[in-house]
C-alpha cells in the first residue's frame, strides 16, 4: 500500500496536536513543522484541508495557531484519510468479463475490511508511544 507524503504528514501533525491537545492552547505551524521534521509551506496546506474538513481549528495572527477541532479519540484515521487523500479508498474495479465478477467481489471485501480497519482507529492510538524498550549497542 502507497501512503501519499501529505497523508502522512496530515498523520503526524494531527497526533503532535492531540498531544498537546487541553482544548484551547494553541500550537505554532513553525512548532508543528520543527516536531514533524515537515516544510511549513507544505504543512500549512495540509493544516488547511484539514480544517475544511472540521479535524482542525486555527487562529490567525501573532499568537495564532492550531488545535483539534474536537478530541483525539472522536477523529477516525478515515476521516484523515477522506480530507486529505480520499483517493486511497476509492474503489473502481470492472466486473466486465467471466472473472470480473468474482474479482471485483474479492477486491470489495478487501476495501470493506480497510474502511472498517479506518473507522475503527483513532486519533489518540496515533499519539501512543511505542512502549518496546530500545537496546543499544
Amino acid at each position: 500500500m502507497k501512503i501519499s507524503q501529505k497523508l502522512e504528514y496530515a498523520c503526524r501533525a494531527l497526533a503532535q496536536l492531540a498531544r498537546r491537545d487541553d482544548g484551547r492552547s494553541l500550537t505554532r505551524l513553525e512548532d508543528l513543522a520543527q516536531r514533524e521534521a515537515a516544510s511549513a509551506n507544505f504543512l500549512v496546506q495540509i493544516l488547511n484541508d484539514l480544517r475544511r474538513a472540521g479535524l482542525v481549528d486555527s487562529r490567525r495572527g501573532s499568537n495564532g495557531g492550531y488545535l483539534l477541532a474536537r478530541p483525539a479519540k472522536s477523529i477516525t484515521l478515515q476521516q484523515i484519510v477522506l480530507a486529505v487523500d480520499p483517493s486511497l479508498i476509492q474503489f473502481s474495479v470492472s466486473s466486465d468479463g467471466e472473472s470480473g465478477t468474482a474479482v471485483r467481489a474479492a477486491w470489495k471485501t478487501v476495501a470493506d475490511a480497510l474502511e472498517q480497519q479506518m473507522q475503527a482507529i483513532t486519533l489518540d492510538v496515533l499519539t501512543q508511544q511505542n512502549s518496546s524498550p530500545m537496546f543499544y549497542i
